[in-house]
């Protein structure tokens, strides 16, 4: 399992992977203009890299690319990426349905944590996750993050205003990494062979 920065040529791969796990991301994802298959064909892929890329330069936000074997299999975003007094940001994430439960978002979300409490000089990092997202909510508490509260009526997902938890870690709360914690603890492994960074 590997994360990179998303590139242009990523296209083809995330129209195919959004539009055959269209089922399983509308209930968690922010409601969106349109059809889905109009709003995930190959060639909306460059417009929304244009933003992506755009909003990186800024040091916004941090898109990139979850791999595994060197095949893109799903997004990790830190975004909101605040300077000063504040310095955090939120990560959000899906993956292909077809490689939920074997580790693959815990480590890369891990992987993440490391990164903005590294390099990128954040303290804090936050996600929001629908109190019925069971795959996410665990995948945040196998990190270390824990839960601050309950936004109601948070986010229109779906066609709805639903709440959300909001999850929160601050680089105080890691010892080591996150994701030699998560190895050490046995919520995770990286694959013998595979890239960790």
């Amino acid at each position: 399992m590997s994360l990179r920065g998303v590139r242009l040529r990523d296209g083809r791969q995330w129209s195919a992977l959004r539009i055959k796990n269209q089922a399983t991301l509308i209930p968690w994802e922010p409601t969106g203009e349109g059809d889905w298959n109009d709003r995930h064909h190959v060639t909306a892929w460059p417009a929304l890299f244009s933003v992506l890329r755009r909003e990186a330069k800024a040091g916004t936000m941090i898109p990139l690319a979850i791999e595994v074997d060197g095949e893109f299999v799903g997004q990790l975003t830190v975004g909101n990426i605040q300077r000063g007094a504040l310095r955090n940001a939120w990560v959000g994430y899906w993956i292909d349905a077809d490689r939920t439960n074997n580790g693959v978002v815990t480590a890369a979300v891990a992987l993440a944590v490391d990164h903005c409490f590294g390099p990128v000089g954040l303290h804090r990092v936050e996600a929001t996750v629908q109190p019925s997202n069971e795959a996410s909510k665990a995948v945040l508490t196998k990190v270390g993050f824990r839960r601050e509260g309950l936004l109601e009526r948070y986010m229109d997902v779906d066609r709805g205003w639903r709440d959300h938890l909001l999850f929160a870690l601050t680089v105080e709360e890691v010892v080591g990494t996150a994701a030699e914690t998560i190895v050490r603890s046995g919520r995770a492994a990286f694959p013998a062979g595979n890239s960790r960074s």
